[in-house]
């Protein structure tokens, strides 16, 4: 945290390294969150890239002593929803979800069952509101805890508790309705 302190403030001051140095530390995380929001990996990057700039536009209104991370997720957020909505469609947007999966030496058998399960549930979560898609993402997708994502929300924490909890409720009902053969993953 203090090496990124001061990163933060030597980018500020206009040292590009030092910004650099933030990017790369980020940008994985920064592609992911954008992707599981976008769900077009060509559109994720140009999100994430776009968050960056923005990020080193606006480093003067980053609060010293926070933590960097959640105060990128939110730009990421905004500007995924931004494209989300500026594309205008809720279906089709499932995307490659292969990178988000481990390789493993399990049989192909079982590896297509698994994909086919993740992209199952991807498509359950895809019938929730946007808020409810958002909230299982960051915590779920990119395991983040309730801080950060209240950061990149830009709500508080009790908002969050009672968003995923809601989102849960919702996706179960979305599953025990439409995708039955989820169930022994809900229940169990």
């Amino acid at each position: 945290m203090i090496d990124e302190t001061r990163e933060i403030e030597r980018a500020a001051a206009g040292d590009a390294a030092s910004f650099g140095a933030l990017v790369e530390r980020h940008q994985e995380v920064a592609f992911r969150a954008a992707y599981l929001i976008v769900r077009d990996a060509a559109a994720a990057e140009d999100v994430a890239q776009d968050a960056f700039v923005r990020a080193y536009r606006q480093l003067h209104t980053f609060r010293a002593g926070e933590p960097f991370r959640p105060w990128l997720l939110r730009i990421v957020t905004n500007l995924a929803l931004n494209e989300l909505r500026a594309r205008s469609r809720r279906s089709g947007l499932l995307g490659r979800i292969g990178m988000f999966t481990e390789r493993s030496v399990e049989a192909p058998d079982v590896a297509v069952a698994a994909r086919d399960e993740a992209s199952t549930l991807l498509r359950a979560i895809g019938e929730l509101p946007e808020a409810d898609r958002v909230v299982l993402h960051l915590r779920y997708y990119l395991d983040l805890p309730e801080r950060e994502i209240a950061a990149a929300i830009g709500k508080p924490s009790g908002t969050v508790k009672s968003r995923l909890h809601r989102a849960s409720r919702r996706l179960r009902h979305v599953i025990e309705s439409n995708y039955p053969e989820l169930r022994e993953g809900v229940d169990g």
